[in-house]
């Protein structure tokens, strides 16, 4: 299993920007364009009543002002990502996708 460090540092990676957060709290002032994550679930696979295999998913939220950013689509072709839903607010660009990593 991927570490919560590694995932970070594919999302700089992709954004191009350090502007990604790990469950911000509410008094962190976030810049445009930017990645909020948190841990979703953690699913396990049991064999004889043991867990072998844990697997974290992740709900990313992507937020841009450009309403045709090309950044959901990039994150979307991650192996395992899966579009939730689309919305507007706050003349930001809202894009949530789950991965598990």
């Amino acid at each position: 299993m991927a570490s919560r460090a590694e995932l970070q540092a594919l999302l700089i990676s992709l954004l191009e920007s350090s502007n990604v957060y790990f469950q911000p709290p509410e008094s962190v002032k976030l810049r445009y364009p930017c990645i909020v994550y948190r841990i979703n679930s953690v699913r396990s696979k049991h064999a004889d009543n043991i867990p072998y295999m844990l697997k974290t998913q992740y709900e990313l939220t992507i937020m841009t002002m450009d309403p045709d950013s090309s950044l959901p689509k990039t994150i979307l072709e991650l192996e395992t990502a899966r579009h939730e839903r689309s919305f507007a607010s706050d003349g930001l660009n809202h894009t949530i996708i789950t991965l598990f990593y």
